[in-house]
């Protein structure tokens, strides 16, 4: 698989199936999360792979109720960084764009190796740091919720997330999101 491919492929999917968690996956997962670019080489992103049973469990009580999908995961990932681990010119604080490329990165290769990977917004980034001992001084941007794709829908999935699973959401039209020499000029 190509990375054109890849990214055609992504999605985020609800729907889970089983998925052996092995340490050669997380290291792989890793590595290529690491080869994203950072300002000045300096690699802000930081994670944690959960993978045990007792952990994920726990996990569960940082998830927001419209995530209970995400209990079926078999690894979830917290991403995580601070201010000071990257640049900060004026105005501009890169630790985050750093974290979403290495992010993206992550995604993209769990999606080759035939993974769902799916970042989440609704979560307790609080409830996260105590369960995972990650300090206070660190901001959690992300959770991803990793598994195979399930053959069915999952029955906790409300009508608006099943109808997702089968057809991938409608994308902005690029002279919404995309503009050319000069702010508002479109296609």
């Amino acid at each position: 698989m190509d990375v054109h491919q890849a990214i055609h492929e992504r999605r985020a999917y609800r729907s889970l199936a089983p998925v052996d968690i092995t340490d050669a996956l997380i290291q792989d997962l890793a590595r290529h999360a690491q080869l994203a670019p950072s300002c000045n080489n300096n690699q802000p992103w930081r994670f944690v792979f959960v993978r045990s049973p007792e952990m994920l469990e726990k996990m569960h009580d940082a998830l927001s109720s419209g995530n209970v999908w995400a209990q079926a995961a078999f690894l979830i990932i917290a991403v995580f960084s601070k201010e000071d681990d990257d640049c900060i010119i004026r105005d501009r604080i890169y630790h985050q764009f750093g974290c979403g490329l290495a992010t993206g990165f992550l995604v993209l290769r769990a999606t080759e190796l035939g993974l769902v990977a799916h970042p989440i917004a609704g979560f307790s980034p609080k409830k996260t740091r105590e369960i995972l001992g990650i300090p206070e001084d660190y901001s959690v941007i992300t959770l991803i919720i990793v598994g195979k794709h399930a053959d069915k829908i999952s029955p906790v999935l409300s009508d608006s997330q099943a109808a997702d699973e089968k057809e991938r959401p409608e994308r902005k039209r690029f002279p919404e999101f995309a503009f050319i020499d000069r702010y508002g000029k479109g296609e």
